[in-house]
């Protein structure tokens, strides 16, 4: 799910007007290709349901009661920021819809950055030793190609090949483990 719809309600009367207005919410969304999830469950508390959804990962919550059937608006939760803010329902399909390429967004560019800082570039074996005792992630460090050469490296550090970077731009240099030739870098890392 994209979104999670939680009402909030005492007794009958207003969980009928509730979920009678939540019912074109949901059809909009639905149309613009939007996840949406309704939970209506009387079994659960809405904090139990808002704590639930916020561990299976539901980017947005949205929480609807009798005043904002009344005001015409919605409590939209952002999961990344924890940030609320009310928004009329008038405009929540284009608010939902920015609000998840945003989130996208802030999260592509924070698993970019937080993998720039986790990996160093070596030249030498002891340095690659270095790095793995000391500061781990990833090590991008110029590999020979062969087969002897990852299971030698393996056996002294326990660290494998994790990927050859499909953007590694061909350089030459030479092999921090056999001191052959090399075309170019590959991502070590060390399996914990």
């Amino acid at each position: 799910h994209q979104v999670v719809i939680v009402p909030i309600y005492k007794g009958d009367e207003q969980r009928a007007a509730v979920e009678t207005a939540v019912a074109p919410i949901v059809e909009a969304l639905q149309k613009a290709a939007i996840r949406v999830h309704f939970d209506n469950r009387d079994t659960h508390k809405p904090g139990y349901k808002f704590n639930e959804y916020e561990l299976k990962g539901v980017p947005l919550r949205i929480g609807i009661g009798p005043r904002d059937v009344e005001n015409g608006t919605v409590e939209l939760a952002r999961r990344d920021t924890l940030s609320k803010k009310n928004v009329a329902q008038a405009d929540l399909v284009n608010e939902i819809t920015s609000t998840l390429e945003e989130i996208q967004a802030a999260l592509f560019d924070r698993a970019k950055d937080f993998r720039a800082r986790h990996t160093t570039e070596v030249d030498t074996f002891d340095a690659f030793k270095e790095v793995l005792e000391t500061k781990g992630g990833f090590i991008s460090a110029y590999w020979d190609g062969t087969e002897a050469t990852e299971t030698a490296i393996k056996e002294a550090t326990k660290a494998t090949i994790r990927c050859i970077p499909l953007d590694g731009k061909p350089a030459n240099g030479t092999c921090v483990y056999s001191g052959k030739p090399a075309k170019q870098r590959v991502l070590f890392a060390k399996a914990y």
